[in-house]
């Protein structure tokens, strides 16, 4: 991908080992990008295994702990980038809840409103620190999902913020095109990752099935035979944050083997 090389991206949420944010910065980072792993401060051990695996494949990376749900955070965390780089050019909101899976009756506010903030929320206060410091040619990435789509059941507060993750794709890529920085988001389907996992047990279980068999029946909805791998997303993500990419803003990208078109 073309204007990768040198510049500095951060990915949200990116802190768990075999997760989709370690992909995506995994691929960033052999397009050769400088690399920022953030998450929880309860992730973000001195020993993380994404900062690890990172550095041992001779990526420049650092770690810093952050709260998306925290405006001062994200604050502090934008700061700390700045300090150690001088430079913010790519930022991946991928921290998200997707594990609350309950009818919509039994949700209760507290719920929705944590989903909705980590999300969502989150997702809005990185594009806004991260457009104070950026300059032109920078870009922000949102990881929405089918689900920012299409209804499913049982998952009223994440896909009730995914598509609002779209929305505030489509606003901010206006807002910030005067300022050169490009807002745009990617929507996968089915990832085996830690969430995806969760996920697929609890409808399994719900449908009476062992996860192995309702993960088949997944892959048998989508035209190219399989589900998605991190590393499906990750190349939409240095795509769209190329130089490639440079006429493409407002937009959500699926990358869902051919089951999402719309």
């Amino acid at each position: 991908m073309r204007g990768l090389e040198g510049k500095v991206a951060l990915c949200t949420g990116a802190g768990r080992e075999g997760g989709l944010g370690h992909g995506i910065l995994t691929r960033l980072g052999l397009a050769g990008c400088r690399l920022v792993v953030t998450d929880l401060e309860s992730v973000m051990t001195p020993d993380n295994a994404v900062v690890t695996d990172l550095k041992q494949a001779g990526y420049g990376v650092i770690g810093i702990s952050c709260d998306v749900a925290s405006e001062a955070s994200v604050r502090e965390a934008t700061d700390a980038v700045m300090a150690q780089y001088g430079r913010l050019d790519i930022v991946v909101n991928n921290a998200a809840i997707g594990d609350i899976i309950k009818p919509l009756p039994e949700l209760s506010l507290s719920e929705w409103q944590r989903v909705m903030t980590v999300n969502l929320t989150g997702a809005f206060l990185w594009t806004r620190e991260a457009s104070r410091v950026m300059t032109a040619g920078s870009s922000v990435i949102n990881i929405a999902s089918q689900a920012a789509k299409t209804g499913f059941r049982q998952m009223a507060p994440y896909v009730s913020s995914k598509h609002g993750m779209i929305g505030l794709t489509r606003t901010s890529a206006i807002d910030l095109a005067p300022m050169g920085i490009r807002v745009n988001a990617v929507c996968p389907n089915h990832v085996t990752t830690s969430m995806g996992k969760a996920q697929s047990e609890y409808f399994s279980s719900l449908r009476g099935l062992d996860p192995e068999t309702y993960r088949a029946q997944i892959a048998s909805r989508v035209p190219l035979g399989r589900v998605g791998q991190p590393e499906d997303t990750a190349s939409a993500v240095a795509f769209l944050a190329s130089d490639d990419a440079a006429f493409i803003t407002g937009e959500a990208l699926n990358v869902s083997g051919g089951e999402e078109t719309h």
